[in-house]
């Protein structure tokens, strides 16, 4: 996929797969191109150069068939404030005619499913900002997508609400709901993805499971403050770590490695430049 707006080329060459049955993330900082893939991927955005699919069906000239395929939960907050829960879940039943007993049905267990029964006929407007995007999401679930794509499914929300998305995700995806998710929170791509992408400037810059990436840099890692800085080596066991560690003339800590380490190697940035 390569994707230009005027000269500025948003997307360049980013090409991969997502298996079946997988919660794949693309990783990176705001502006890496995360939602310019998205956007291409779901027939928002059509690509300068390059052939997307989903679900088989080519984007470009099948965009009714993806639609009936793919779920998606975007980045801002779309829901129909003036609304309750249960009428912004029946008017997008209506646009996917869906038949009256199904979407009673549907709606119904949504809602349990994402726990908002008791704010069901509550307006939109008076819900917080982990209950809009539980919603959200059984919006995109309503009419039995195979494929789900979320854009920064937990930006802006606290640690506990954060963690109760990502256990509404990874059940949806124990039922067989294949998950796409682009994220700039290191932890959450580390706790729900089989696969990671990393994406900077554009660019794909690495593909693996957060183990293959980790393994790839090194298990271990050994930490200490210089003059310049936080400084990190990598090394493949424990021992090799310990032994360098205990070699440095200042504090060290040795840890296994993580997936945050992969990123500021790979970028040269650290996490905190991801938002």
């Amino acid at each position: 996929m390569v994707k230009y707006y005027n000269r500025v080329r948003a997307v360049d060459g980013v090409s991969f797969r997502v298996w079946q049955g997988e919660i794949f993330g693309l990783l990176g900082p705001n502006g890496a191109g995360k939602t310019t893939i998205i956007r291409m991927l779901t027939t928002l955005t059509r690509p300068t150069a390059g052939e997307t699919y989903v679900a088989g069906y080519p984007v470009g000239s099948r965009q009714v068939e993806v639609k009936r395929c793919i779920g998606v939960v975007p980045q801002v907050n779309n829901l129909e404030r003036e609304l309750t829960g249960r009428e912004n879940l029946l008017l997008h039943a209506l646009l996917h005619r869906m038949p009256r007993d199904v979407r009673e049905r549907r709606i119904k267990d949504l809602l349990a499913y994402v726990g908002l029964e008791e704010w069901a006929d509550v307006r939109v407007q008076h819900y917080s900002g982990g209950m809009a995007r539980r919603l959200l999401i059984a919006r995109a679930l309503l009419h039995q997508p195979l494929i789900l794509f979320l854009d920064e499914p937990t930006i802006g929300l606290d640690p506990p609400t954060r963690r109760k998305i990502w256990d509404l995700l990874q059940l949806m995806n124990r039922e067989g709901v294949t998950v796409l998710l682009t994220t700039h929170y290191i932890e959450e791509a580390e706790t729900l993805c089989h696969r990671v992408g990393i994406i900077d400037r554009g660019r794909l810059i690495a593909l693996g499971s957060p183990a293959e990436l980790k393994e790839r840099l090194g298990s271990y890692c050994v930490e200490f403050l210089s003059a310049r800085g936080t400084k990190r080596r990598f090394f493949t066991t424990r021992a090799e770590a310990n032994a360098y560690a205990q070699s440095q003339d200042v504090d060290t800590v040795v840890r296994r490695t993580d997936l945050e380490d992969v990123f500021v190697e790979l970028t040269g940035r650290d996490a905190g430049e991801l938002a």
